[in-house]
């Protein structure tokens, strides 16, 4: 198959002109959900300030879990005060999370916006191909930002919140502070999350292969858990909850290199 035609082809300033109106339906989406959700505040604060709840649903399904094997089993209760040190703080908070939220709804919408303005400069085989893996970076992204907002987050927000080096420092934590350390881990855990497309370009350009990845896995466990103790509280189980679907990703990327020598 071969690209577009060249009668197809546009000048320079056209190709900035398509440039310049996707960057503003990209502004308006983004912006438009960024308003919806700065007006929903109820409902995204809720959403947002839900980990720092003693029962936030993942103890309540880590409790069931355990009590499954009949063992009673209950997380202590906790609490945590939020406290605003700014005048405009928790206004300005308001806005930012917002944006964030808005540019984190309208990601599937960009995705297609750049994905349109490339796709006229590729083959049909390459198009096709290019669609395929925009599709799994997106999903393995959501699956990072889920893994931090159920299991990373609470648990790190549980143990740094309630660690006291004495019994008379009381911990208050700052809005500000919740919300970076919220935004930070979530971007971080679903940069990890995209191990198997950083092995599938890897593997296509020859710097890896899936004999080099299974001969050093327990060289990749070691490493995994070092990250894993870098990224998370000095605390075993949630070491091994973020270790147990890192160590995954690094099997599920030893059969995708082998997919692509194939």
């Amino acid at each position: 198959m071969t690209k577009e035609n060249d009668s197809n082809l546009m000048t320079f300033g056209g190709h900035l002109e398509v440039l310049r109106r996707m960057l503003f339906r990209i502004i308006a989406v983004a912006g438009t959900l960024s308003v919806i959700v700065f007006l929903c505040k109820e409902i995204t604060w809720k959403m947002l300030l839900a980990p720092s709840e003693y029962n936030f649903t993942t103890y309540q399904l880590i409790e069931k879990f355990i009590s499954s094997f009949g063992i009673q089993f209950h997380f202590e209760k906790f609490h945590v005060d939020l406290i605003a040190t700014d005048l405009s703080s928790q206004f300005m908070t308001h806005i930012t999370t917002s944006v964030y939220l808005g540019l984190l709804g309208a990601s599937p919408y960009i995705l297609y916006e750049l994905f349109s303005f490339v796709s006229p400069a590729l083959y049909e085989n390459e198009r096709k191909h290019s669609i395929t893996v925009a599709t799994i970076i997106y999903l393995l992204f959501i699956v990072g930002v889920l893994m931090s907002y159920y299991i990373l987050f609470p648990i790190s927000f549980r143990f740094l919140g309630t660690y006291s080096v004495s019994e008379n420092i009381r911990s208050t934590i700052t809005l500000d502070s919740y919300i970076e350390t919220f935004t930070t881990l979530t971007f971080i855990m679903g940069i990890v999350f995209q191990l198997p497309i950083i092995m599938y370009i890897l593997a296509k350009v020859g710097f890896v292969s899936s004999q080099l990845l299974a001969k050093y896995r327990r060289h990749a466990l070691i490493i995994i858990m070092l990250v894993a103790a870098i990224i998370t509280p000095p605390d075993l189980m949630t070491l091994v909850l973020v270790t147990i679907p890192l160590y995954l990703l690094y099997e599920i990327s030893v059969r995708i290199v082998r997919f692509v020598e194939k």
